[in-house]
């Protein structure tokens, strides 16, 4: 069973590089994971758990507010360009919401940058989840999902050991720096794709691909 699964790590060109994307994406933001409490308590002043988990609260309140709408605007769209675009404008925006919490000083800047994180996340996931769906290997939809569920795990795994390590070492700011970094490799990654996605004027033996969703769960 061990080499099957070996011999089946082999999934298309678009699912490789937007797992990939997940990864570093979430490799950076993991770094954050084990200190934004300490950062909260320690660096800002008059600022106390209840600030943090205020924080919390507002980015998955700010990210629930903007994932649907988005979501529902990018399904009544053909093609995957606004997919694109959107997921573009949410990594730069996710670099810059870890780039900018090594500028926070107060309270209401703390909130600030969690509404431009939670902007961010709510425009990358409906993005990143359609065009990913969209590309999904014929019969193989669970295994290319497990995927990057489990480099996702691994990316958590890895960078919260790492994030506490760094932070205990080096102060918080090289977390932030390497969260807003990673991001943007994010954004990098998936602009070396886009001509997959939006493919050019095809050869007359090849007829121009608008969609990729998989026949097998196409309406």
């Amino acid at each position: 069973m061990f080499k099957e699964i070996i011999r089946s790590l082999k999934f298309n060109k678009v699912i490789r590089y937007f797992v990939l994307c997940d990864l570093f994406l979430f490799s950076g933001w993991g770094l954050l994971s084990p200190i934004m409490s300490v950062f909260v308590v320690q660096h800002i002043a008059g600022a106390s758990l209840f600030n943090a988990g205020a924080a919390a609260s507002l980015y998955w309140a700010t990210r629930s507010i903007v994932q649907l709408p988005a979501a529902n605007r990018l399904d009544k769209r053909k093609g995957e360009k606004d997919d694109f675009y959107i997921l573009i404008i949410g990594l730069l925006l996710a670099s810059l919401a870890a780039f900018s919490f090594s500028l926070v000083n107060t309270i209401s800047e703390l909130y600030m940058v969690v509404v431009i994180q939670g902007l961010a996340f709510g425009l990358y996931a409906p993005a990143w989840s359609g065009i990913f769906s969209r590309h999904l290997d014929k019969d193989r939809f669970a295994f290319d999902w497990s995927m990057d569920g489990v480099g996702l795990g691994i990316a958590s795994t890895i960078s919260g050991l790492v994030g506490g390590y760094l932070a205990d070492t080096f102060g918080f700011n090289i977390i932030f720096y390497l969260a807003s970094f990673f991001s943007f490799i994010s954004a990098v990654i998936i602009f070396s794709v886009p001509k997959i996605i939006f493919p050019g004027e095809s050869k007359p033996s090849q007829p121009t691909i608008v969609d990729h969703t998989p026949r097998s769960v196409s309406s």
